[in-house]
């Protein structure tokens, strides 16, 4: 077994792509997955009433709104894809991805961060609009938040290191794909 220190970014206490780090990422991103996707099925009738125990009507006000009708599927059908990405994209790879696999490290975070802004968008736009709440919507929205800040990190650790190829003349192309000679003694 290799040696996990070099798992570790440069200038780095921890490693952002280990699974102790990711897998809660992981499983926050299934808890969305299953949260969306209940959501979806009543926006796509398949479920008849959804679930409430703060707010009256709220949730279906909310689901029903023209907000979330704007694109031609449910808002929350496209929450549950973006939470299918969030964990496929944070199981692939192992805990040197960060450097080995930087394009799905990007990847995954650029689908975590704007997801949980949008999520935040949304539920600001709930009393707004609507003079609603919807429990499960405001669920989904703190599952997306609590996603951002480690995802994030892991993201940083990707950047820095593509920075530092950059930096030492290596191809940046070869290592956002991940290839293993890049430039001289790169990390």
């Amino acid at each position: 077994m290799r040696n996990t220190t070099d798992a570790i970014p440069p200038g780095w206490s921890y490693n952002p792509a280990s699974w102790a780090q990711r897998l809660p990422i992981v499983g926050l991103a299934i808890l969305g997955l299953a949260i969306a996707t209940y959501l979806g099925l009543f926006q796509l009738k398949v479920v008849s009433t959804v679930w409430e125990p703060f707010f009256g009507n709220g949730s279906q006000k909310i689901l029903t709104s023209a907000t979330s009708k704007i694109l031609p599927v449910p808002d929350a059908i496209l929450g549950a894809f973006g939470y299918l990405v969030d964990a496929v994209a944070g199981i692939v790879g192992g805990i040197r991805r960060w450097r080995t696999m930087p394009w799905i490290v990007i990847l995954f975070g650029v689908m975590v961060g704007p997801l949980g802004m949008i999520s935040v968008l949304l539920v600001v736009l709930q009393p707004v609009l609507y003079d609603a709440w919807c429990t499960l919507c405001l669920a989904s929205a703190v599952v997306s938040v609590l996603m951002i800040g480690p995802a994030m990190d892991e993201m940083l650790a990707s950047l820095q290191y593509m920075k530092r190829v950059k930096d030492a003349n290596g191809s940046l192309w070869k290592a956002f794909w991940g290839y293993k000679k890049v430039q001289g003694n790169v990390i």
